[in-house]
């Protein structure tokens, strides 16, 4: 049988490299671990962290064609990160002047989480430990 560890990291093609950039490490604090150019391909890859764990590769792309997130979309939903305090997560980013989604509770487990977009549109949630 195949045996899975973890997952490795989560790939992200972003249209405003810098902005993106800017939103992964000063507004959600992911840790920058390298960034290369790679001429051959007119694109940037940034590998991102949240502490010693590697968790998303950031790139740029010559014109990347859109991809619809809402009306949800086939595909990758969305990318979650654990926190420990949902409201206070949601007010950080709200002084940052992100848009945050109202808190809600999921009927199963019975924890907090939240909804935001990253600077695509891509929907990012956070959901309280």
């Amino acid at each position: 049988m195949l045996k899975i560890n973890k997952v490795h990291h989560i790939a992200i093609i972003a249209s405003d490299y810098q902005k993106s950039k800017h939103f992964y490490t000063e507004i959600l604090g992911l840790q920058i671990v390298r960034e290369v150019y790679r001429e051959a391909r007119d694109s940037y890859k940034l590998d991102l962290a949240i502490g010693e764990n590697y968790v998303i590769e950031l790139f740029s792309f010559p014109n990347p064609p859109a991809r619809p997130s809402r009306p949800e979309a086939c595909g990758l939903r969305h990318l979650a990160f654990e926190v420990e305090n949902v409201a206070e997560a949601k007010q950080n980013l709200e002084s940052k002047g992100i848009e945050v989604e109202d808190s809600r509770i999921d009927e199963f487990t019975g924890k907090k989480f939240t909804f935001f977009a990253d600077p695509d549109d891509l929907p990012i949630e956070f959901y309280e430990q």
